[in-house]
C-alpha cells in the first residue's frame, strides 16, 4: 500500500517497523535514499551491492530492501524473482520430525497425500530437507523439515522458477491443499 510520498508502509512483504529496526531506517527513508542515487535505473545485483558498500545494510536487509524497492517502483511484481515467480507454504503436524520426513521421501506414503507424488529428487538430507525437480520438469520445489517441539514437526516449501503470477495463485492453493490432506492423514495415524 502506497502512502502519500510514493513510498510503501510495507515494501516486499516487510513492515516499516521491522525494516527499521534491522537497518535503522523505514521505507520512506531508502525509498529517498535510492531514488536519489539513481537505483530506480540499476539492476538488483547493483542496488544490493550500492546498499552494503555505501550504507553497510547486511547482508539479507540489503535483498529485502532492494525487492521491497523494486516492487515499491513497479520493477518487480510480488513473488517474483530474477529466475521467475515463486510460492511458499508451511504446515506443522503432531507428529515426530521422521514421521513427517518419510510421508515426503516415501514415494508409496507420498502418493497418498500428493497427486503429483511422481517428482524427482536431486538432494536429500534425512529428517532435513529435499531438493526437487517438480512434475513439469521445469520448476523446482525446496522442502525443508524442523522441529516444533514434543512430537511436533513442520514442513515449510518454496516452489520456484514459475512462470507467472497466474501459476503462484493456482500452486498455492495446490499446496494448501495438499498439506492440508498430509496433515489429516499423519494425525489420524491411517499411513503407518
Amino acid at each position: 500500500m502506497a502512502g502519500k510520498e510514493g513510498h510503501a508502509a510495507r515494501a516486499g512483504g516487510v513492515s516499516d517497523a521491522a525494516v527499521r529496526a534491522r537497518t535503522g531506517k523505514g521505507w520512506a527513508e531508502w525509498f529517498a535514499i535510492l531514488d536519489a542515487a539513481g537505483a530506480v535505473a540499476w539492476g538488483h545485483k547493483e542496488t544490493v551491492r550500492y546498499l552494503r558498500e555505501e550504507h553497510g545494510v547486511p547482508d539479507w536487509w540489503c535483498q529485502m530492501v532492494t525487492v521491497g524497492y523494486e516492487q515499491g517502483r513497479g520493477k518487480r511484481a510480488p513473488h517474483q524473482t530474477p529466475e521467475g515467480y515463486q510460492v511458499g507454504a508451511s504446515k506443522t503436524v503432531d507428529v515426530p520430525l521422521a514421521a513427517l520426513y518419510a510421508a515426503w521421501a516415501d514415494p508409496e506414503v507420498r502418493a497418498r497425500w500428493l497427486p503429483d507424488a511422481g517428482f524427482t529428487v536431486r538432494k536429500a538430507t534425512q529428517d532435513k530437507s529435499l531438493r526437487v525437480t517438480w512434475v513439469d520438469g521445469r520448476t523446482n520445489l525446496d522442502v525443508n523439515f524442523s522441529p516444533k517441539g514434543e512430537g511436533k514437526s513442520q514442513v515449510s516449501l518454496q516452489h520456484s522458477k514459475l512462470e507467472d503470477a497466474a501459476a503462484v495463485e493456482r500452486l498455492r492453493a495446490y499446496w494448501r491443499e495438499a498439506l492440508e490432506r498430509l496433515k489429516a492423514g499423519l494425525e489420524t495415524g491411517g499411513w503407518s
